[in-house]
C-alpha cells in the first residue's frame, strides 16, 4: 500500500508480524508448486548411453547385458567398470531428525533425502538413490542398508537422531567397504574445523590453549568437538552443554558419549561457562546468548552461532557487544556462513576417485585443512562479483570459502583422495593429479551455476524494476517471488482495480509494500513526463499534446521512468509483440554512445554449461559492421556475466570455403575483430558443429583461435538462422532459454519472450539486475578491458 505526492512512492510499513505471515504462506505455497508441478519431485534417471536403435536396446538389456553380468560375477570390483556403482551415492534416512522438524518419519523426510541427492549432483557430478528406511530399531536399520549396500560407491547418512547415529554409523563403517558418513555429524564438524583453524590464525592464538563452551550435546555438536580435539584442542579445556546446563563428571545418567566431554570444572550454567571463553559453538537453538554473555567472553573471541533459522544470537547484536569478535553463523545474509555444502560433495567425490574403503579421520582432516587453505587464497573474480564484493580477502569476515566458489571440487575432493591414499584406504590411487584436477575442472559445467551465481549477485544490491505489465498473474507472482528474495525492487504499473481482481480470485498475497502506479492516476508526473519526451521528439512527429498522451502508456511511462532515475531497469514484452515494446525505450532512452545498432542476446542453458547466442531477435539481415558491433555488445555482456567469451562467428562456410554474400560479411567482420580486438577469443566463419568440436576443428583448422577451447558465445549471420537455432535448441535440445537479454541500450530494458513462465520471469529479471549493478559499477569497465574496448 502506498501513499502519492508529487509522483513520489511513499510505503506505508506494516507490522513485521503480518509480513511474515503472508511471506511464509506464499513460501509454503511456492515451495509445495516448486516440489508438485510438471515431474512430481526434483530427481529423475537419465540413460548414459544411447538407446535409439533395436542394437542400443540388446547390448543395454538382453541379451548383451548378461556379458557384463559374467564378468562381475567372476570379478566383484569390474562392476565399478560395467555399472554405475563408481558413481552412485546411497542418501539414506529413517526420517528421525530431519531438520528442524525432529521425527516426521521416513517417508516424510523423502523431500529432504531428494535435495541432498540434487546438491550431490550440482556440486560434484555425483548420481544419487535416495532411500527412506522405515526402521528406528538400530539393527534393524544396520541390516537392511547392509543388504542395499552393494548397489552403491558410497553411502551418506542423513537426518537420523542421537544417539542410535553413532552406533548405525560405526556398525556400517565396520562392516562395509565404501566409504559411509552420517553428514549431520561430521560435515559440520569439517566446516567449522576449517573455520576455527583459520579464526584462531587471525586472532594469533593456539587450539591447544583456548577455552571451548559448545552449547549443544547432539550428533552434530559431539562430532565437532571430537574434530576439534583431533586438530589439538584439550578436553579440558572444553566445556560442553546440553538443554539441562553443562556436561559434568558428578551428573548422573551420562550416556556414553557425552561422558567422553563431562568437564571437572566448577560450572553450572551457561553464564558461568562464558566466562574467559576464547570459543564459543552454537549448536543449540535461536536467542539464548546475550551481549553480556560475549563481554564475559576472552580477548579476540570465536563465536559460531550456527542454529538455523535464527542463531543463538543475532550478528549485528553480537559485532554491537565486540568489536574485536570474528563471528559465523549458518545463515546466508552474513559473512563466514557455515554450510555443510562446502564439505560433503567434495568429501564424496574424492572418496569415490580413489574407490576408498572408508572415510576415516585422516580424509576429514585433509578436507579440513583444504577448505582452511582455500580461504587464504586470492578470490577469483566470479566469486567476489557472485557476492557483489569488490575485494574479498582472509581476514575477521572471511574465514571460510563461500558455497559458491567453484574451486572447492578441485581443491578438496584431491586433499581428500591423497589422505585416502595415505592412509591406506584406497584401492584405486591416482597417478596423474594434473590430470585429475582437469579431470574435476570439466565434470561440472556451468549450467544452473551461472544462474545461483548471478542470483547471489543481483542479492547482494537489488535494484529497482519497473513492471509495465502488472495486469497479469505471472508478473504478479514474480514480483513477489523477487521481493520475497530479495533479488529485486518491484513496481508495478496497471489498473489497480484489475490488479486487485487477479490477485484476489487467485488468492494471491501480493507484499503490500510493492508499489502499484496506473499512469492514468498520475497526471503530473503524465505531464512532467509528456515535456520531458516533447523535448526528445519534437522534430520527430511528435506534438506536445501528443507526447503528453501517449506517456499514458506503460511501455512509455515505464521507460520514462528508467530514463528519469525513478526505476533501474523496465522489463516488459510478456502480452505484447516485440516491436511494439521495444519501440517506446528506443524512442525515450536511446542506444548506448557509439553504438548504432542494438541486438537481442538468449543465455541458452544446457547441461554442459551456458551458451550466449546472438543476434536472435532484432536484426534481420546484419551487414559486416553490424557483426562487428553484436558481437562486441555480446562479448561484453557475457563478460559482465562472469564468463569469458569463447566467440564463434557461423556460417553454413568453414573459412573461405565459400564465397557467398553472407559468407564474406562473416569473414570479413571476423577480420575487422582481430584487427580492432586482438584480446577478444574469436573465429569463424565457421560451421556450428566446429564451433563445438576441437578436436575436429584442430584436425582440419589448427590455426583457428577455438582449438583450445570450444566456443560458449555464437554469433549468427542473420535473424532467421539465430532464431530458429535457439527455439530449436529449446524445444528439442532440452536447454533452458533465458532472455532475450536486450544489448546496447543506454540503460537496462529487457523484452521477456511472448508468454514466458514465471520462473523464466524470475530469471530474466535477476540477469537486468545484474545488468544494472554492472552499468553503476567496476565491473562494466572490467568488462570493456577483456575485450580491448
Amino acid at each position: 500500500m502506498k501513499k502519492q505526492n508529487s509522483g513520489q512512492i511513499h510505503y506505508i510499513r506494516y507490522p513485521n508480524t503480518d509480513n511474515e505471515i503472508m511471506k511464509e504462506d506464499n513460501y509454503k505455497r511456492e515451495a509445495l508448486d516448486y516440489h508438485e508441478s510438471g515431474r512430481p519431485g526434483k530427481i529423475e534417471v537419465i540413460p548414459s548411453k544411447p538407446t535409439s536403435t533395436q542394437r542400443d536396446l540388446s547390448l543395454a538389456y538382453s541379451p548383451g547385458v548378461a556379458i557384463p553380468c559374467l564378468e562381475i560375477e567372476k570379478n566383484p570390483d569390474d562392476a565399478y567398470r560395467y555399472t554405475a556403482k563408481g558413481n552412485l551415492v546411497a542418501v539414506i534416512s529413517n526420517g528421525t531428525a530431519v531438520l528442524g522438524l525432529g521425527n516426521i518419519g521416513a517417508l516424510a523426510s523423502k523431500p529432504v533425502m531428494e535435495g541432498k541427492g540434487l546438491l550431490f549432483k550440482i556440486f560434484a557430478d555425483i548420481d544419487v538413490f535416495d532411500i527412506e528406511v522405515d526402521q528406528t530399531n538400530v539393527e534393524d536399520f544396520v541390516k537392511t542398508v547392509k543388504a542395499i549396500a552393494p548397489t552403491f560407491g558410497g553411502i551418506n547418512l542423513e537426518d537420523i537422531k542421537a544417539p542410535e547415529c553413532f552406533e548405525i554409523e560405526r556398525r556400517l563403517k565396520e562392516d562395509l567397504r565404501i566409504p559411509v558418513m552420517h553428514d549431520d555429524q561430521h560435515g559440520t564438524a569439517i566446516i567449522t574445523g576449517a573455520a576455527l583453524i583459520n579464526a584462531l590464525e587471525i586472532t594469533g592464538k593456539k587450539i591447544g590453549d583456548v577455552r571451548i563452551v559448545v552449547n549443544g550435546a547432539g550428533a552434530s555438536a559431539i562430532s565437532c568437538t571430537s574434530i576439534y580435539i583431533s586438530l589439538g584442542a584439550k578436553s579440558e579445556n572444553i566445556v560442553m552443554l546440553d538443554s539441562t546446563g553443562v556436561i559434568r563428571h558428578d551428573r548422573e545418567n551420562l550416556d556414553e558419549h557425552k561422558i567422553r566431554f563431562a568437564t571437572h570444572r566448577n560450572l553450572h550454567t551457561l553464564e558461568e561457562a562464558m566466562v574467559d571463553a576464547d570459543v564459543f559453538i552454537g549448536l543449540s537453538k535461536g536467542n539464548i546468548l546475550s551481549g553480556d554473555h560475549l563481554k564475559a567472553m576472552a580477548a579476540h573471541p570465536i563465536v559460531f552461532a550456527l542454529a538455523n533459522p535464527d542463531p543463538e544470537i543475532g550478528y549485528n547484536e553480537a559485532l554491537a557487544a565486540r568489536n574485536d569478535i570474528i563471528m559465523a553463523t549458518g545463515r546466508s545474509d552474513f559473512p563466514n556462513q557455515v554450510n555443510n555444502v562446502i564439505g560433503f560433495p567434495f568429501i564424496f567425490r574424492g572418496a569415490l576417485d580413489v574407490k576408498a574403503t572408508q572415510i576415516n579421520e585422516e580424509m576429514k582432516i585433509a578436507a579440513i585443512h583444504a577448505i582452511a587453505n582455500l580461504a587464504k587464497q586470492p578470490v577469483p573474480e566470479i566469486v567476489m562479483s557472485a557476492y557483489n564484493k569488490k575485494n574479498m580477502t582472509f581476514g575477521n569476515e572471511y574465514i571460510i570459502p563461500k558455497p559458491l566458489d567453484s574451486r572447492l571440487i578441485y581443491t578438496v575432493a584431491p586433499a581428500v583422495a591423497e589422505a585416502a591414499m595415505k592412509s591406506g584406504v584406497a584401492q584405486q590411487p591416482i597417478k596423474d593429479w594434473d590430470a585429475y584436477v582437469d579431470e574435476l575442472k570439466k565434470r561440472l559445467g556451468l549450467d544452473n551455476k551461472l544462474i545461483r551465481v548471478v542470483t547471489s549477485r543481483a542479492k547482494q544490491n537489488p535494484q529497482r524494476v519497473v513492471f509495465a505489465e502488472a495486469d497479469s498473474i505471472k508478473i504478479l507472482k514474480a514480483a513477489q517471488i523477487l521481493k520475497e528474495e530479495g533479488i529485486a525492487i518491484p513496481i508495478l504499473l496497471g489498473n489497480k482495480k484489475k490488479i486487485a481482481h487477479i490477485v484476489h480470485d487467485n488468492k494471491l498475497l501480493l507484499d503490500p509494500s510493492i508499489p502499484i502506479l496506473d499512469p492514468r492516476e498520475e497526471p503530473k508526473m503524465v505531464n512532467d513526463f509528456g515535456e520531458l519526451f516533447f523535448g526528445k521528439r519534437q522534430r520527430r512527429g511528435f506534438t506536445l499534446y501528443e507526447a503528453k498522451k501517449i506517456m499514458q502508456e506503460r511501455n512509455y511511462y515505464g521507460a520514462m521512468m528508467v530514463e528519469t532515475n525513478q526505476a533501474d531497469v523496465l522489463i516488459s514484452g510478456l502480452t505484447r509483440n516485440y516491436v511494439e515494446t521495444i519501440k517506446p525505450a528506443l524512442r525515450i532512452i536511446g542506444t548506448q554512445d557509439g553504438i548504432s545498432k542494438v541486438a537481442g542476446m538468449y543465455i541458452m542453458i544446457t547441461k554442459n554449461g551456458p551458451v550466449f547466442f546472438a543476434d536472435t531477435t532484432i536484426n534481420i539481415n546484419p551487414t559486416t559492421a553490424d557483426l562487428v558491433e553484436i558481437t562486441m555488445l555480446t562479448a561484453r555482456a557475457v563478460q559482465g556475466l562472469g564468463t569469458k567469451p569463447r566467440v564463434a562467428l557461423l556460417s553454413y562456410s568453414n573459412f573461405g570455403s565459400s564465397n557467398t554474400e553472407s559468407a564474406i560479411r562473416v569473414r570479413d567482420a571476423v577480420k575487422i575483430i582481430h584487427e580492432k580486438y586482438p584480446s577478444l577469443i574469436a573465429d569463424g566463419e565457421m560451421q556450428a558443429n566446429f564451433a563445438f568440436n576441437t578436436a575436429l576443428l584442430k584436425d582440419n583448422y589448427p590455426f583457428s583461435e577455438l582449438v583450445t577451447g570450444s566456443a560458449n558465445t555464437l554469433i549468427f549471420p542473420n535473424l532467421d538462422s539465430g532464431n530458429i537455432a535457439y527455439k530449436l535448441m529449446q524445444a528439442m535440445g532440452g536447454a533452458e532459454a533465458i532472455g532475450p537479454v536486450l544489448l546496447g541500450m543506454k540503460k537496462p530494458v529487457h523484452i521477456l519472450q511472448l508468454g514466458s513462465s514465471v520462473r523464466e520471469i524470475v530469471n530474466m529479471v535477476t540477469i537486468a539486475v545484474v545488468d544494472a549493478q554492472s552499468r553503476k559499477s567496476i565491473f562494466a569497465e572490467e568488462a570493456k578491458n577483456v575485450v580491448g574496448v
